[in-house]
């Protein structure tokens, strides 16, 4: 596992994580056990970086993160959480400095620790990036010793934008890949020139670049792939990268001939974003041992050839661009 620099918090991370959102909730049926089986086997391979948030099953991400790490013993690896979507409605005002300390002595609860590594604003709405004591309330928490560093996860470029004008950001969380460009546009020169740390999540557009779907697969009814599809419980662009699914999956029959030979699709899209020298880390999702094991692999495929990268961005202009480029 190649390993990149975190930023300027001093820390160097895998350039391939572990999202833990789908251990949680909201994708189907999830076997704890599995889950637990993927982590030990990522931890296992050298994986040093895990995302997870609060709202993942009301917590139970973060508990089963807990086991894994207490069942392992010695050094903890990298452990980023996110704090913010326990909110009934998207405020400002909700990130009050007794919600932000309540939500994190929480998450200090639930993953068993007196300090975390890294906690994240979970997509806050746009305003509260133009409100400098919501930021300030988070030095405070660092300086009494609750975390080591803040950042944000953002669902737009302009609040990433916003966000690393405040010092003491350490890291943005970006929706990026193959169908969603725009962050490489202008967001990942300005992050480099400030050091921030960014972590790309969504790398497989809720799985669409994973190759394994069709027009007929169906989804369960608690998977956000179903019953998110138009932005009916969380922005739409958590779904698929807000990619009409019919119009996802022509694109992706155009992207299986890049594949490299012995890879698959889903690592051509890892190893895609990790093209770019902005990004920190990539956090896919893994539900069992064989998905972890298969994304951490692809960092050890070879840089691809501009011819592949120039062809990804030809199906994007031509098929996605025109649903996605502007909107986030």
């Amino acid at each position: 596992m190649h390993s990149r620099p975190f930023g300027r918090t001093g820390r160097d991370v895998g350039e391939i994580g572990f999202g833990a959102w789908a251990i949680g909730a909201a994708w189907g049926k999830v076997d704890d056990a599995e889950s637990v089986a993927a982590l030990h086997a990522a931890l296992d391979a050298g994986l040093d970086f895990i995302d997870t948030a609060d709202v993942y099953g009301d917590g139970h991400s973060e508990q089963l993160i807990a086991r894994v790490l207490k069942e392992r013993g010695g050094d903890r690896p990298f452990v980023a959480t996110k704090a913010g979507r326990r909110l009934p409605a998207q405020t400002v005002e909700g990130y009050s400095a007794e919600h932000l300390e309540g939500w994190i002595d929480r998450s200090l609860r639930n993953l068993g620790t007196d300090c975390l590594d890294l906690v994240q604003l979970h997509c806050p709405p746009t305003d509260a990036y133009y409100h400098p004591e919501v930021f300030e309330r988070m030095d405070r928490l660092v300086e009494r010793g609750k975390l080591r560093h803040y950042g944000v996860s953002v669902e737009r470029v302009e609040e990433a934008l916003k966000a690393i004008e405040y010092p003491d950001v350490a890291s943005v969380q970006i929706i990026y890949n193959m169908f969603r460009l725009r962050p490489a546009e202008l967001f990942f020169r300005e992050a480099q020139r400030r050091n921030v740390a960014v972590i790309v999540r969504v790398p497989l557009a809720s799985g669409l670049l994973s190759g394994k779907f069709r027009a007929d697969t169906r989804f369960e009814a608690d998977d956000h792939r179903q019953f998110n599809r138009k932005g009916e419980a969380f922005d739409v662009g958590e779904t698929f990268s807000g990619v009409p699914y019919e119009v996802g999956l022509a694109a992706v029959e155009k992207l299986r001939p890049l594949v490299p030979e012995g890879a698959t699709l889903a690592q051509l899209a890892l190893r895609w974003i990790l093209m770019d020298e902005a990004v920190t880390v990539v956090i896919p999702g893994a539900r069992n041992p064989r998905q972890a094991l298969g994304n951490i692999a692809a960092s050890a495929l070879p840089a691809l050839p501009q011819a592949t990268m120039d062809a990804v961005a030809r199906i994007y202009d031509q098929d996605i661009r025109p649903h996605v480029h502007q909107r986030w």
